[in-house]
C-alpha cells in the first residue's frame, strides 16, 4: 500500500531518518537547494534558516505545514503562508541552552583576554526570551550586573526593564537575543554604537541583521559574532576584526538539536494525526541543567566549546563557511 504523505526535509536537521516510514515518503534535500520542484505534491516541509518560504517556493504547491527546526522564523513569509492557510510551527526555546553555552563561552574568553572579573562589569541584554532570560539567570550568579531591555516583555508584564538606549549608556558588554523583524533590523546601528562607553563590547548570536556590520566597524568597539549579515558572505574586514567569530552555531547543542527535531516531528504529528506523541531521539541524552560557578565555568567551557579554536578556523577558511557549519560536532550540554 502506497504512503499517504509527502515530507520534504533539509537533510542537515538530524535524527529524522526513518521516523516517518511508516506513513510518509520523506525526501531530503541541502536546505538552500529545495525548490518549487522538489514541493511539488508535498504535504509537509521540515526546514531550517536556509530554505526560503514564501510565494516563490509554495506557489504551486499543496504544502499544509511547514516545520521550521529553529527558534526563528524570518524566512517564512508568515503573511502569504496565512493567506494561503499553511501551517507554520517553530522550535521556540529548543536552543536556549547551547546559546547561554556560547555565550558563557564568549564571556569567559573575553574576562581573559581582557583582564576582569565579572563583577567589575555590566552586562546589557537586548531580548530577554528563552534565551536572553537563560543569560539573564546564569550571568547574575556569576557577579555580572545585569540590565535588560525587551519592549514588548516591559509592555505585557511590567518587569523593570529599561530603555535601549539607557542600556547601551552603562553597559561594558551588550548581548543581542532578539528575533529579526522590521522593529529589530539593524537595531545595533551608529545611533546606538555610538552610545555605548568606549570599549564596550557588542555580543550578537541573534541574526546577522539585528547589527549593522559597517557601524560595527566604524564604531571601533570590539565585537563577538555568530551571525553575520549575508551569510555565508562575510566581509573580510568585520571577520578580521572579530574577537570571536563562529558559523552561526551559538545553539548547535546535542540536545538543543533533538529537541527541535523532535518539536518538528510532533508539528507533523498533530497536523497530520500520526502516532509519534512524545517522540525523542533516542541517541541524544536529554538536557540536565544544573547551577555552575564562574571559577567551575573558565576551567571547563574550553572542553565544549573552544571559541578561540573556532574563530581561528573560520578566519582562515572564511569561504568554508557552509561546510564548517554544516560539519559542526554538536556540543554537549553541560550545565
Amino acid at each position: 500500500m502506497g504512503k499517504s504523505l509527502k515530507i520534504v526535509a533539509d537533510e542537515a536537521i538530524p535524527f529524522l531518518d526513518g521516523v516517518f516510514d511508516p506513513w510518509a515518503d520523506t525526501i531530503r534535500r541541502p536546505g538552500r537547494e529545495i525548490g518549487p520542484r522538489d514541493v511539488d505534491g508535498a504535504d509537509a516541509l521540515i526546514v531550517r534558516t536556509r530554505t526560503r518560504c514564501g510565494e516563490e517556493l509554495l506557489r504551486d504547491s499543496s504544502v499544509r505545514l511547514i516545520a521550521t527546526a529553529t527558534i526563528g522564523f524570518d524566512h517564512i513569509d508568515l503573511a502569504y503562508c496565512r493567506r494561503r492557510g499553511i501551517r507554520v510551527a517553530t522550535a521556540a526555546g529548543c536552543n536556549a541552552r547551547g546559546v547561554l553555552q556560547w555565550v558563557a563561552g564568549v564571556l569567559a574568553h573575553l574576562a581573559r583576554r581582557q583582564d576582569w572579573r565579572p563583577e567589575e562589569r555590566t552586562l546589557g541584554i537586548v531580548g530577554v526570551g528563552h534565551v536572553g532570560a537563560l543569560v539573564k539567570r546564569y550571568a547574575e550568579s556569576w557577579g555580572f550586573r545585569v540590565l535588560c531591555c525587551d519592549p514588548p516583555r516591559e509592555e505585557r508584564e511590567r518587569l523593570g526593564f529599561l530603555p535601549l538606549d539607557e542600556v547601551a549608556r552603562r553597559s561594558d558588554l551588550i548581548t543581542f537575543h532578539t528575533p529579526l523583524d522590521d522593529s529589530t533590523r539593524h537595531l545595533c546601528d551608529e545611533r546606538l554604537l555610538g552610545l555605548l562607553p568606549p570599549g564596550a563590547t557588542v555580543i550578537n548570536s541573534a541574526r546577522g541583521e539585528v547589527v549593522s556590520g559597517e557601524a560595527l566597524l566604524r564604531s571601533g568597539h570590539p565585537y563577538a559574532l555568530d551571525v553575520w549579515e549575508h551569510e555565508p558572505r562575510l566581509d573580510a574586514e568585520l571577520l578580521a576584526g572579530a574577537e570571536v567569530a563562529t558559523t552561526h552555531i551559538a545553539g548547535y547543542s546535542l540536545q538543543g538539536k533533538a529537541t527541535a527535531s523532535a518539536l518538528s516531528v510532533q508539528a507533523v504529528a498533530e497536523c497530520f494525526s500520526l502516532p509519534l506523541s512524545g517522540w525523542y531521539p533516542a541517541a541524544a541524552p536529554p538536557s540536565r541543567p544544573r547551577e555552575i560557578g564562574w571559577e567551575e565555568l573558565c576551567r571547563t567551557i574550553d572542553t565544549a566549546f573552544d571559541c578561540r579554536r573556532e574563530t581561528e578556523r573560520l578566519k582562515r577558511s572564511p569561504e568554508a563557511f557552509e561546510r564548517i557549519r554544516d560539519n559542526y560536532a554538536y556540543r554537549e550540554e553541560y550545565f
